[in-house]
């Protein structure tokens, strides 16, 4: 699906998504990312085919933010409720969706400068 930028201000934006791929500012990612208005994480999973983790949910706990979108692929998929124990720990709220929804999710509540992160699998 390809989404259309009503302003660009700076911030980054998920302008398409597909099987496979992401769209940031028009620039095309092929592996799992995370998206913050102002920088892009292309090392967040290592292993393309790995279970989101401790270790990455643990790095998700260090990000500067108030909420972060956890797209888990095509199909919405809960980590085990101790996996998410140090975004609870870090006072930051999640909500974990599929990739498509949280890249929805993610455009929204960046045109309302909240404080976000869309933590994608692909």
């Amino acid at each position: 699906m390809k989404l259309h930028l009503t302003t660009n201000d700076g911030r980054n934006a998920i302008t398409g998504y597909g099987r496979g791929f992401v769209d940031v500012n028009g620039k095309q990612y092929k592996s799992s990312l995370v998206v913050q208005p102002s920088s892009i994480d292309t090392d967040w999973i290592s292993d393309p085919g790995g279970d989101i983790g401790l270790d990455q949910i643990q790095f998700l706990a260090t990000l500067k933010v108030e909420i972060i979108l956890l797209g888990t692929g095509a199909a919405q998929r809960f980590p085990a409720p101790a996996t998410l124990r140090p975004l609870v720990d870090a006072g930051i709220g999640f909500e974990i969706m599929d990739t498509f929804a949280a890249c929805r999710t993610y455009n929204i509540l960046v045109a309302e400068d909240r404080r976000v992160a869309a933590a994608l699998k692909l």
